[in-house]
């Protein structure tokens, strides 16, 4: 059911549901259209038919009137003589304008419909009824049957003579109207809702390229221009985008570049600040003085780090999650820390190798210099590969877990400020995290801590695939 519902929120959904009513409609209502012309073609037809026997038997009854008794005597083709005291009905105006258009007599009859009894032979009404068992259900239910009727026609002969006649029209058994056929209906619904999915999957997939270019521009800005192909439309689109890109790309350098030239200029300012600060003779006042620069040259560095890790071009290649983070632990354990790698998962992954030992070092770094300690291991499940990084720390409020990752910040509450740093570590650890595909956040961990997650979402199967 839900992803039924995520079907029909789609723009292919959406697109399918009113390409199946339009054109369901459109086929359905066209259908009976043709039906009905070809049923009043039917009828049409049927009444030239009657004419046709009516126009022969009267001609012959004109051309012949010294046999004229005896073949109304024998009567012709569902025609014969009008028993008398036959009550007369409506007119049937239908048949009079078919006649109408005939040469001779006929042109001038009259026809009322009539109780069928007028056109049943003298000799059939002494035939007794059939036994009620076999008799079978009125034909009049069945829409594919004209039911038989009886005419009373009344014209005069060339001579003058009036002519009181019965015109029977036989049952006649016909196509019925097949826009109600349900198994024509249903063919027909079929072979609409193919076609609205192929035409709502083609008109959305532009859409669904753009969306996915958008989404990999946020974590590759150096990723290939969209193809300028199409419809005029998609095209114009493409173009738009691919110009937002180099946009990007070039606002992005700028930006990247500035920071590297300040840097670069303000390295021959502090190297002499650095040295004149060695000539003060107040010792407690030097060793501040000297904090404060250095803190200022971290600020610069990290600034010009935070620039480049967004704008880094490093190729991915298949990386070993393991082998690098046991790596990074075995560094951390040399320099004395107390480090440990908990949890391996064999997980190979395709990322950029300077990019995640730049990510998990920030991290390992951060748990060793708020927590004391860092332990590190690696999951992989069904919905993807996590790699957790707790430290022993006193964790953190909830309203800061996300506070944290802004630039500049640092929570005086939680973070000694005799640890160093400006402020941008998990900031960039985040930017590096989200280039690569993966998501980063902090939680405090049950049993005590601050523990950092890095997830990398499982791809998602095509249709139709079982998990391995």
């Amino acid at each position: 059911m839900m992803r039924l519902r995520r079907f029909f929120a789609s723009m292919v959904g959406r697109l399918f549901v009113i390409l199946l009513l339009g054109m369901s409609v459109a086929a359905i209502g066209a259908t009976m259209l043709a039906s009905t012309k070809r049923q009043q073609e039917f009828e049409r037809q049927n009444l030239t038919r009657i004419a046709d026997r009516l126009q022969g038997f009267v001609n012959m009854l004109d051309g012949n009137p010294e046999l004229r008794d005896r073949l109304l005597a024998v009567g012709g083709p569902a025609v014969r003589s009008l028993p008398a005291g036959a009550r007369l009905g409506r007119e049937d105006t239908a048949l009079m304008e078919v006649l109408e258009d005939r040469a001779g007599p006929v042109a001038h009859a009259t026809v009322h419909f009539t109780s069928f009894r007028s056109c049943i032979p003298k000799a059939q009404e002494l035939w007794p009824p059939p036994p009620p068992q076999r008799r079978k259900p009125p034909h009049e239910r069945d829409p594919a049957f004209i039911p038989p009727k009886c005419r009373a026609v009344q014209l005069p002969l060339s001579d003058g003579t009036m002519l009181a006649l019965s015109l029977e029209s036989p049952a006649i058994a016909h196509n019925g109207i097949l826009a109600v056929d349900p198994l024509f209906l249903t063919l027909l619904v079929l072979a609409i809702a193919v076609l609205a999915y192929v035409v709502a999957r083609m008109a959305s997939a532009p859409l669904q390229r753009l969306a996915s270019a958008a989404a990999e521009l946020g974590d590759d800005l150096q990723r290939e221009p969209l193809p300028v192909t199409g419809p005029l439309e998609v095209r114009r689109a493409a173009e738009a985008f691919n110009a937002m890109q180099k946009r990007l790309q070039r606002t992005l350098g700028e930006r990247t570049q500035m920071l590297a030239a300040i840097t670069h200029d303000l390295q021959t300012p502090v190297t002499r600040l650095r040295l004149r600060l060695e000539n003060v003779g107040d010792e407690a006042l030097r060793e501040r003085l000297i904090g404060d620069l250095a803190a200022m040259q971290a600020l610069i560095r990290e600034g010009l780090e935070l620039a480049r890790s967004a704008e880094s071009a490093e190729p991915r290649a298949a990386l070993d999650l393991d082998s690098l983070l046991e790596s990074i632990v075995e560094d951390a354990v040399e320099a004395g820390a107390e480090a440990q790698f908990a949890q391996g998962s064999g997980a190979v992954l395709m990322l950029r190798p300077l990019a995640m030992h730049r990510l998990f070092s920030n991290l390992v770094d951060n748990a060793l210099s708020y927590g004391g300690t860092a332990q590190v291991r690696v999951e992989q499940g069904t919905d993807g590969v996590r790699v957790r990084v707790r430290d022993r720390g006193p964790g953190l409020a909830e309203d800061e877990l996300e506070t944290v990752f802004d630039p500049f910040v640092r929570l005086e509450t939680s973070r000694s400020r005799a640890t160093g740093g400006a402020g941008l570590g998990l900031t960039i650890a985040r930017a590096l995290a989200e280039k690569d595909g993966a998501t980063l956040h902090l939680r405090n961990h049950p049993q005590g801590g601050l523990e950092a997650v890095v997830h990398w979402p499982a791809p998602p199967r095509p249709p139709g695939s079982r998990a391995g």
